[in-house]
């Protein structure tokens, strides 16, 4: 925090010469609110001066460095960077990076920071403010990517576990499914069998012969005499239809004889 407050007022007293650029009212009044502490009318100073020139590197410079102030990092980082491309072939290089990379660490930007660090060492290989920061985001990062490693296989493991549940539980499903077809088919079989013999049992029942040792009824005396009364006149009546045509034939022979 300190670091970033002493360079931004290097910035701001020396604007005119660092940036080449006309040092407007908007940029000093900014200036004097900033060093007074006030950071929310420097913001609006600043910002006024954007108004009139957007490519004012000084305005941009010096509001990204008041934005961090007032921890609005994501404002300050887009106009720190849009005053990096100026910057970055002046002699105010290494403090822009250094700020840039303070603005990313606030946001948890690891791998930024470290570039930021590194783009300001190479510019002023002495600073031990930039090395210190940047071994501090170099450690950060590695957290942050075994982390992300470890978060991986984690998911990983989870999706593995998930996946073996899954078919553990289709294989169980469609194991009770064959048991249960299977004894539906067992039981229709049993039941086709017992049908099946069922059938068989009543067409025996079917194709057995009348007992042959069953008793016949009795006949009293009278019924018997009368049978037999009946069967004699059923004879005599025979005999003498017999005799009769024998009669009649014989004559016809006669008949035929005389004539």
């Amino acid at each position: 925090m300190k670091r970033i407050i002493v360079i931004a007022l290097l910035a701001l007293t020396a604007a005119s010469q660092a940036f080449a650029q006309v040092d407007r009212r908007e940029v000093r009044s900014g200036n004097r609110n900033f060093r007074k502490g006030e950071f929310y009318r420097a913001e609006v100073d600043y910002k006024k001066a954007l108004l009139k020139d957007s490519t004012s590197v000084a305005a941009q410079y010096n509001l990204g460095n008041d934005l961090y102030r007032i921890e609005n990092y994501t404002e300050a980082e887009k106009f720190m960077n849009a005053s990096l491309d100026s910057l970055s072939r002046s002699s105010r290089a290494a403090d822009a990076y250094f700020n840039a990379g303070d603005i990313y660490l606030q946001q948890r930007k690891w791998g930024e920071a470290v570039e930021a660090f590194k783009n300001s060492l190479r510019r002023n290989p002495g600073d031990m403010d930039a090395k210190s920061n940047l071994a501090y985001a170099q450690k950060m990062l590695e957290n942050e990517q075994q982390q992300q490693d470890q978060n991986q296989d984690q998911q990983n493991d989870q999706s593995q576990d998930n996946q073996d549940q899954n078919q553990d539980q289709n294989q169980d499903q469609n194991q009770d499914n064959q048991d249960q077809n299977k004894d539906q088919n067992d039981d229709q079989n049993k039941d086709n069998d017992q049908n099946q013999d069922q059938n068989q049992d009543q067409n025996q029942d079917n194709q057995q012969p009348p007992a042959q040792d069953q008793p016949q009824p009795k006949i009293s005396p009278d019924a018997a005499e009368q049978m037999l009364q009946a069967i004699q006149a059923k004879e005599n009546e025979t005999q003498d239809k017999v005799n009769k045509e024998k009669a009649a034939a014989l004559k016809t022979r006669q008949k035929e004889k005389n004539w």
